[in-house]
């Protein structure tokens, strides 16, 4: 099987020591150096695609500028129910203490379910029947 950019392709690994070489490591019969393999020295690729060849900036600002329109647009709508929860009687502290409580909930929950699936193992019975054993809904 051949080898490209990305590397070698599906092959089995056979892992020794070459011979008249030691310390190299060799994979399904290349030879390696220790460390890290070719494609993690190679030179850095961005994850965003480049500007497609013809495409003019301006095309590229012009997105930009539509993207920026966007998100404001985005931020006026969140100021202004911001607002309006501000009038209505809620409070930035009052909601930060809400989803406090709510996660240190959920960490108790999860703790709850994770003791229930254990016994449920040991018991060798589902955690629905537990549930039901300990009067809890399923919803709970």
């Amino acid at each position: 099987v051949g080898e490209g950019k990305a590397g070698p392709g599906p092959r089995s690994l056979e892992t020794g020591i070459g011979p008249g070489s030691p310390g190299r490591l060799v994979l399904g019969g290349r030879r390696t150096q220790p460390g890290l393999s070719k494609s993690c020295r190679g030179a850095f690729q961005s994850p965003r695609p480049s500007p497609k060849s013809g495409q003019a900036d301006g095309g590229s600002e012009d997105s930009l500028h539509l993207d920026i329109q966007k998100l404001k647009e985005k931020r006026d709508l969140l100021d202004t129910e911001i607002s309006q929860l501000i009038s209505e009687g809620y409070s930035v502290d009052e909601l930060e203490d809400h989803i406090s409580q709510l996660h240190e909930y959920n960490d108790i929950k999860d703790v709850g379910q994770m003791l229930l699936g254990k016994l449920a193992v040991i018991r060798g019975v589902t955690t629905k029947e537990l549930y039901a054993e300990f009067g809890l809904d399923m919803n709970d």
